[in-house]
C-alpha cells in the first residue's frame, strides 16, 4: 500500500506487451531496497491465530488519496509521457508522511536508530515537551550516532561519544568541553541537529522525511493519511515488527495478490471454497480490477470488497461484510472480538503473523533477485501476468512507472546491485531482524 483497465471479458487482454514489436525501453529498477524501512500495516483476520467467523478483514500497509482518472482495460506499466514528449508529474517521495514505529514498541527511555528511505533516523521522547521527536541520527560535532546516546536527567537527547546534548528543538544545550567562561559555541548553528517533521496518529510514529525550514510547520497543512478504522474501539489490533529481506516493490506486490494465499499459506489460513475446485488448495479466477489512478495511488475492486493504495506506502483492502455472509455483523460479536484479544497474549499474535510471512519470505527474496538477474528494461519483459489476479500489481507497477520513475528515489544514496543472497536458514532467522511494522486487527 495503479492501474489497470479490466475488460468485459472473463480473461482480461494480457497486460504484457510483445518485446519484438512494442517493447518499452522503462528502466527497470534496480537500487538496494532493502533500505527502505516502510512499514507494513496489516488487517486481516486470516493472517491470526484466532479465526474468527463473520469478521470484517482488513489489510493496511504502512506505511489519502483522491483517483481521477478512470482505467477502462488492463495496461502494461510503462513509463507515461505527455503529449509533448515531457513526462508526467513526478512523484516526490520525500514529501509524504512515513510510519516509523509503533509507540508500543518504543522505550522512552533511550533513543531507538531507524531508516527510512534510506534516511538514518533517532526516535526518542521528549519528556519535556511529551513529545517523540524525530532527529537525523548524527552528532554534529563527529558525526557519532545519537541513537547509541541516552536521554540524561534533565530529558535531553546526549550524544554517547563525547557528551553533546540536544533539546526537542535540535539545540545543543551543552557541550562539556567547551569553558563555562568562553565563547558559547553550544549556539552555534552549526551545533544543531536536524529534526525532521514528526506526530503521533494511529498509535504510530509519523515522519516527514525532510527537513526544509517550509516543512516545519506541514503537519498544520498535511496530516498522515487518516484511517478512521484505526481508531475505532470496535476493532482491535496487536502489533508486531519484522524486517524483510526483500524491496519495497515485491513487498507491496505481495500484499495486493491475494491469489497467492491458498499456496504459499496452505495450511496456515482459510479460504473460501470456490464453485469449481480444480486443484487441492483451491485457487481460483479472481476478479479484480482498478477503477481510479493518479498520482496519489488507485482504488481497486474485487469480488469480495475494496481496494485502496495510498502512495507511497499504505494499501488498505476491506471484505464486504454483507455481500459474504448476508448478514451485518453483530454488536455480540465485535465485544467478544474485542475482549479477547486484551486476555490473549501479544506474544501468539506474533507466532501466527511470523508463520504467515515466513511461507513465503524466501519465494518473495529469490524472485527479486531473480527478477534482477534477468536485467530486463522493463518489469514486464520478466513476468507474465495475463489474468485478473494480477490486476494490482500490474497497476502498482503502473504508478511505478507513471508518476515514479521506475523506482524509489533514493537520490544517490545507494548502488544498482542487490546484496549476496544469504543462506535460507539466515534469511528465516527473525530473531535477528530488525523490525517493519505488522498490524493485525479486526472487527468481530
Amino acid at each position: 500500500m495503479d492501474v489497470l483497465r479490466a475488460s468485459s471479458s472473463t480473461l482480461i487482454h494480457p497486460p504484457y506487451i510483445s518485446t519484438t514489436t512494442r517493447r518499452n525501453k522503462t528502466q527497470f529498477p534496480k537500487p538496494i531496497f532493502h533500505h527502505l524501512k516502510l512499514k507494513l500495516i496489516v488487517f486481516d483476520s486470516s493472517f491470526t491465530l484466532f479465526e474468527r467467523n463473520g469478521s470484517k478483514s482488513r489489510l493496511f500497509m504502512m506505511l489519502s488519496s483522491s483517483p481521477a482518472s478512470t482505467m477502462e482495460s488492463i495496461e502494461p506499466p510503462m513509463l507515461e509521457l505527455e503529449a509533448d514528449g515531457r513526462e508526467k508529474k513526478r512523484f516526490d517521495w520525500y514529501s509524504h508522511w512515513f510510519p516509523v514505529m509503533p509507540i508500543c514498541d518504543l522505550d522512552k527511555r533511550v533513543p531507538h536508530a531507524k531508516k527510512v528511505l534510506g534516511l538514518d533516523l533517532v526516535v526518542w521522547w521528549d519528556r519535556n515537551e511529551n513529545e517523540w521527536k524525530v532527529f537525523d541520527d548524527t552528532c554534529p560535532h563527529r558525526l557519532a550516532p545519537l541513537s547509541d546516546g541516552r536521554i540524561d536527567q534533565w530529558g535531553r537527547l546526549q550524544c554517547v561519544y563525547h557528551g553533546w546534548c540536544f533539546n526537542g528543538n535540535g539545540d545543543c544545550k551543552l557541550i562539556p568541553q567547551a569553558p563555562l567562561d568562553g565563547p558559547p559555541v553550544h549556539t552555534f548553528k552549526e551545533a544543531c541537529v536536524t529534526v525532521y517533521p514528526s506526530t503521533v496518529q494511529h498509535d504510530i510514529v509519523w515522519v516527514w522525511p525532510n527537513a526544509d525550514p517550509q516543512y516545519k510547520d506541514i503537519i498544520m497543512k498535511k496530516k498522515p493519511p487518516y484511517i478512521p478504522v484505526l481508531d475505532d474501539p470496535s476493532f482491535s489490533g496487536p502489533m508486531g515488527n519484522r524486517e524483510f529481506p526483500f524491496g519495497y516493490e515485491v513487498l507491496i506486490e505481495n500484499l495486493m495478490d491475494p491469489a497467492h494465499l491458498p499456496y504459499a499459506h496452505y495450511g496456515l489460513i482459510s479460504n473460501p471454497t470456490p464453485k469449481v475446485k480444480v486443484d487441492r488448495e483451491g485457487g481460483s479466477p479472481l476478479g479484480m480490477k482498478v477503477e481510479k489512478l493518479d498520482i496519489n495511488g488507485f482504488n481497486g475492486k474485487q469480488d469480495w470488497g475494496c481496494s485502496y493504495f495510498i502512495a507511497p506506502c499504505i494499501y488498505h483492502a476491506f471484505i464486504d461484510v454483507d455481500q459474504r455472509n448476508g448478514s451485518a455483523i453483530s454488536e455480540t460479536e465485535k465485544n467478544f472480538g474485542v475482549w479477547i484479544d486484551k486476555i490473549v497474549p501479544r506474544w501468539m499474535f506474533h507466532i501466527g503473523q511470523n508463520l504467515i510471512l515466513d511461507s513465503d519470505l524466501y519465494l518473495l527474496h529469490v524472485q527479486e533477485h531473480k527478477v534482477m538477474e534477468l536485467e530486463a528494461t522493463n518489469w514486464q519483459e520478466a513476468c507474465f501476468v495475463p489474468t485478473k489476479s494480477d490486476a494490482f500489481v500490474v497497476g502498482f507497477r503502473r504508478w511505478l512507472n507513471k508518476y515514479g520513475g521506475g523506482t524509489v528515489d533514493w537520490k544517490g544514496k545507494f548502488s544498482g546491485a542487490l546484496p549476496p543472497s544469504p543462506p535460507r536458514e539466515q534469511l528465516m532467522d527473525s530473531l535477528h531482524q530488525e523490525p517493519c511494522t505488522v498490524h493485525e486487527g479486526r472487527a468481530l
